[in-house]
């Protein structure tokens, strides 16, 4: 049986490999694999809107179903920030060893390390849109732990865990996390949908 093919409308390596771990029922392909090599511009102010933004440029210029994702780590004592711009929180390159680095030192020695992962997701499928949401709680360490994962992992630490992101793997991780939560309301939607 040919396995339903569904963009996955990202650049991100570890992205795109914790979601075809998750989503093993279909053929997930890459950006790349389609040949695009656009800049998609995330303007919006929420994940939602990015997410959508994606999604929709692939639709529109591709024809092809697929789903874009946008995350954002919300800090309660920064007033959720980082939230839309977590990406970028220290400057445009994306770098994630100085967007944790500009994290740990506005965050301080404030005792409220109160966080949470939010996901965003985003579905076109035959000119319809679907929208699935997923959080992960939990709390910024002070300093970083672990070695896989990427982004804010090393120093997030999920409730009911004495570990990071960054020291599990990427089943474990995928079973809790806000990316895994919003994949596997995806998942069932998809095992649901009717062709």
């Amino acid at each position: 049986m040919n396995k339903l093919k569904l963009v996955f409308a990202t650049n991100n390596k570890n992205k795109l490999k914790e979601v075809q771990a998750m989503l093993t029922n279909f053929k997930i392909v890459s950006l790349a694999e389609i040949n695009c090599f656009d800049d998609i511009a995330e303007t919006a102010n929420t994940l939602e809107g990015n997410a959508i933004i994606k999604a929709n440029f692939i639709t529109e210029k591709y024809g092809l179903n697929c789903f874009a994702d946008d995350t954002g780590l919300e800090v309660e004592a920064l007033n959720n920030e980082p939230g839309v711009y977590s990406a970028r929180y220290a400057g445009i390159e994306n770098d994630s060893e100085k967007n944790i680095q500009k994290l740990l030192k506005e965050l301080g020695n404030d005792i409220n390390r109160k966080a949470q992962f939010r996901t965003a997701v985003t579905l076109n499928i035959n000119e319809k849109q679907y929208i699935f949401e997923g959080i992960c709680k939990g709390t910024i360490l002070k300093e970083k732990q672990g070695e896989k994962g990427f982004g804010y992992d090393a120093i997030f630490m999920p409730e009911g865990y004495n570990k990071s992101f960054a020291e599990m793997n990427m089943i474990e991780k995928g079973t809790i996390s806000h990316r895994g939560k919003a994949i596997n309301k995806l998942v069932t939607f998809l095992n649901n949908y009717t062709w």
